[in-house]
């Protein structure tokens, strides 16, 4: 592989559930919320590699385990060829240098009682970089990096807009110049105009920086400006994986083909003749998932064995993985 190929990230079938427990003095475990489930698939050094699904699908949830946020249940989560799952304390703690994420709320991530200074000065803070005033120095280079004023230093984040507040989110996360970067839905919680912006400063950071990132969001058609290889996630579990514009142009999981059915085209005329995908039912309980294939419960070409065996995560031509029975 070439230098830019090389996977700086390896998932092996991760999984990440959460216990029901019932009981006030004595609690018992009743069930598990299967929020991620023996998820694989690599992110190349350099690359963004987007991540789609629906509301509730476990993107977030597996964007934290990745990077020991959450503790996963189980599988292995490699970084540069290491095993985070087999790190603790003093390991992790160093290790976090390489690896930082965006919240999704500007508004909930940033301590509205700590100034700008202190909340992008924190990680190095905690990583004993630098003295105070090259601590200082630093902030007010990655303000100017980020596109705000750094005489906004001693300001609070009550005082910024949302676009302004996730640039400084933005900052945060550069502190400690990492390699790889978890985006998690950055953009939604912005205007669209203000969405623009940001993912624009995020692609030219990557480019000045060589940053890899996992860029997770809901909306189809910035994923695929953004992203280079794509990922589709269903109730826990990847369907798909593909080029962006192999997995836009020619998407073989029934689910990919729904959800790229229901965004607009800015041609009138193509959009007056295509056919939209409407999916029955509601999105099954993570806690109580169809078997097999989860889909099955609700796609509109399953047969017998979709509810009997579950899919194999396979490579059906090149770079291009599907979980269906059908394809």
């Amino acid at each position: 592989m070439s230098e830019d190929q090389k996977v700086l990230v390896r998932l092996e079938n991760l999984t990440k559930h959460f216990p029901i427990t019932r009981g006030i003095v004595i609690q018992r475990q009743v069930g598990a919320i299967q929020a991620v489930d023996k998820i694989s698939f690599d992110i190349r050094k350099g690359e963004t590699l987007g991540l789609v699904g629906e509301s509730g699908c476990g993107k977030s949830t597996a964007g934290r385990t990745i990077l020991q946020l959450y503790r996963p249940t189980s599988g292995k989560v490699y970084f540069k060829d290491q095993d985070l799952t087999t790190l603790q304390g003093e390991q992790l703690r160093h290790i976090r240098r390489d690896m930082q994420i965006i919240f999704q709320d500007p508004y909930a991530s940033l301590n509205p009682r700590m100034t700008v200074g202190n909340i992008v000065s924190e990680p190095l803070e905690v990583h004993r970089i630098g003295s105070g005033r090259e601590r200082k120095e630093r902030v007010r280079e990655l303000l100017r990096l980020v596109g705000l004023n750094p005489y906004f230093i001693n300001r609070y984040p009550h005082e910024f807009s949302g676009g302004q507040r996730q640039r400084i989110g933005v900052a945060r996360a550069l502190a400690l110049q990492p390699e790889f970067i978890v985006c998690d839905e950055p953009i939604s919680a912005l205007d669209v105009s203000i969405q623009a912006q940001v993912v624009n400063l995020l692609e030219e950071l990557q480019e000045k920086f060589g940053l890899t990132y996992l860029f997770i969001a809901h909306d189809l058609s910035m994923v695929r400006h953004i992203s280079d290889r794509t990922a589709v996630m269903y109730l826990g579990k990847i369907v798909e994986l593909a080029d962006r514009n192999e997995l836009y142009n020619n998407p073989l999981h029934p689910y990919t083909q729904a959800l790229l059915s229901a965004v607009p085209i800015p041609d009138p005329i193509k959009e007056r003749k295509r056919e939209r995908i409407i999916l029955t039912g509601d999105v099954p309980s993570p806690a109580n998932p169809p078997s097999a294939c989860r889909f099955h419960t609700r796609c509109p070409l399953a047969v017998e064995v979709c509810s009997q065996i579950e899919p194999e995560w396979r490579e059906v031509t090149p770079d291009h993985w599907v979980a269906c029975h059908l394809v």
